[in-house]
């Protein structure tokens, strides 16, 4: 759980940076942060969604890109 949270935070503190970056080059970046963390490569995926449909989405948003129009979500497996 506090691993979840400082990743969490930050993503959060990274976020405004990748906003303008493409969605490939953030959920790479993401996904590192993630692995660094000590959560296995196959253990988690990261999905890029349209923002409109990410409250629908299972699993938590981690970052955005595209100029903030897609987000990424982060499931755990």
């Amino acid at each position: 759980m506090k691993k979840l949270i400082a990743l969490s935070a930050v993503l959060f503190a990274v976020a405004p940076v990748m906003a303008q970056a493409s969605c490939e080059s953030v959920t790479e970046e993401i996904s590192q942060k993630i692995i660094s963390n000590g959560v296995p490569a196959d253990g988690f995926t990261l999905t890029v969604v349209p923002a409109e449909e990410a409250a629908q989405a299972e699993g938590q948003v981690v970052g955005n890109c595209d100029n903030e129009t897609q987000n990424i979500i982060y499931l755990r497996k």
